[in-house]
């Protein structure tokens, strides 16, 4: 069922390289693992070792060590790094003296030197992991190299959401697990954040929605914490009638359309694989997604290749899962950004028995405004429990209300004492019954439930 010969012209066709010689292996089987071994060592050139060039090394990871600081696994590209020598972070120009070396193989072996070619851990006394950034390059304070190993950038989060602990007393908790983790992942970034509905919480930025989802199930898993997350968030650029520009990151601190001119939002281009069977429900999710086609090209007779630009806000809720439902598994995605574009967005808000929920806020185009809003607002009658009084669910544009439903009252006989046929008791009981429901719902405060918040995460 591999079907080899067939996977090989794919790979000529769609990659573009030689499949020719390619090692028939199965991990599942065990089969052909001692010749791809073999392949890398014929095949895969070894290093020029001119250990006299200046030093060289990539940083390609690192992580926080309590007793030895940040440890980093570096490749040595050019040159050679010894214990004790000073070396310098190209991106930050911070210098550090080296104190120690090594390699894991599996369990971590010292030495004096690594040279060129070789990749192995080195550690310099370095307390913060933020100067020791993944991509950076590792020179010499007494021969330094003239260029660095080029490909660094630093990270920028490209989606924000709220993180909330379920226990308000676990704020302190959530807070350290939040500062453990970041020891060792530079690219998480988190500030304290205050919400009417959900208490005192973090904002956080995430690489994308995969890194998003490995953090919020490390906290849950490693910490155990139990966390409600607000609807993933892109960067908006808002730039008001002076031309000033603002990031906005949170839908709440939107300013009202007529304080700023133009919003942007970032765009990324789409590279869809899939098989051809699947290529009109693909168009389709990708209209809906307000996706513009750049490209299409047919790989072999029945696979194709497509190319969207697409809002990356449209990505961050279900765009992979509603992929790989509508291609029964079979097509697969990439992304890159591609910079911000301008376009008409408005911020919806959610207004329970008339007072607007932060948490339930998003950021979205107009021509979908009441739609979401109508499906958001439906969800959450679905959601929210009865009370003793009506609540009113309205979906909101500024000052105008697009969408309304709301939560019936629980109901309770007040006059059910009443046996015998005197009209005036029971409208006496039933009026004093209307004017407690009234106080009540000016006093009342809704509990919203956990699930109510998850609803904002679903765009069908």
């Amino acid at each position: 069922s591999a079907e080899p010969d067939r996977v090989k012209r794919e790979i000529e066709d769609i990659v573009g390289i030689d499949a020719t010689d390619a090692t028939l292996a199965s991990a599942k089987a065990g089969i052909g693992i001692q010749e791809i071994l073999e392949s890398i060592i014929h095949l895969i050139p070894p290093p020029d070792d001119n250990r006299q060039k200046p030093l060289k090394a990539l940083i390609f990871d690192s992580w926080f060590d309590s007793y030895q600081g940040v440890v980093m696994l570096v490749r040595v590209f050019e040159g050679a790094i010894n214990v004790g020598e000073d070396i310098v972070l190209m991106s930050t120009g911070k210098s550090f003296e080296v104190k120690t070396l090594g390699v894991f193989s599996p369990t971590a072996i010292a030495l004096k030197t690594l040279g060129t070619g070789e990749v192995g851990f080195a550690t310099a006394s370095i307390k913060d992991i933020e100067e020791a950034k993944v991509g950076d390059t590792i020179t010499s304070l007494e021969n330094p190299t003239d260029k660095p190993i080029p490909g660094f950038r630093e990270v920028q989060p490209m989606v924000f959401s709220g993180l909330y602990p379920i226990d308000t007393n676990d704020y302190e908790k959530l807070k350290d697990a939040l500062l453990k983790l970041g020891l060792n992942d530079a690219s998480l970034t988190y500030e304290p954040e205050t919400s009417v509905a959900l208490g005192f919480g973090f904002r956080c930025g995430f690489l994308g929605l995969l890194h998003m989802e490995i953090i919020k199930e490390r906290l849950e898993r490693e910490f155990d914490l139990n966390l409600i997350t607000t609807a993933p968030t892109v960067v908006y650029r808002v730039i008001d009638k002076a031309g000033e520009m603002t990031e906005v990151e949170n839908p709440s601190k939107l300013p009202t359309p007529d304080k700023f001119e133009i919003i942007e939002e970032p765009y990324v281009k789409v590279t869809l694989h899939t098989p051809n069977q699947f290529l009109g429900a693909i168009f389709e999710l990708c209209r809906s997604k307000r996706g513009i086609q750049k490209n299409l090209s047919y790989k072999t007779e029945d696979r194709v290749l497509v190319e969207y630009d697409i809002p990356l806000s449209e990505i961050v809720y279900d765009f992979y899962d509603t992929l790989k439902s509508i291609s029964k598994g079979y097509a697969s995605m990439d992304y890159e950004p591609i910079g911000y574009q301008a376009s008409d967005l408005i911020k919806l808000e959610i207004l329970i028995n008339g007072e607007p929920v932060d948490a339930l806020s998003i950021i979205t185009h107009r021509e979908k405004a009441y739609e979401r809003g109508k499906a958001l607002i439906e969800r959450l009658r679905s959601l929210i429990p009865r009370q003793l009084y009506e609540v009113v669910i309205q979906a909101a544009i500024g000052n105008r209300i697009i969408s309304r439903e709301s939560v019936k009252a629980l109901r309770k006989d007040v006059t059910a004492k009443c046996y015998g046929g005197d009209v005036s008791r029971k409208r006496k009981l039933l009026e004093k019954q209307k004017e407690g429901k009234k106080r009540m719902k000016q006093v009342g405060s809704i509990e919203i439930p956990q699930e109510a918040f998850y609803a904002v995460l679903k765009n069908d």
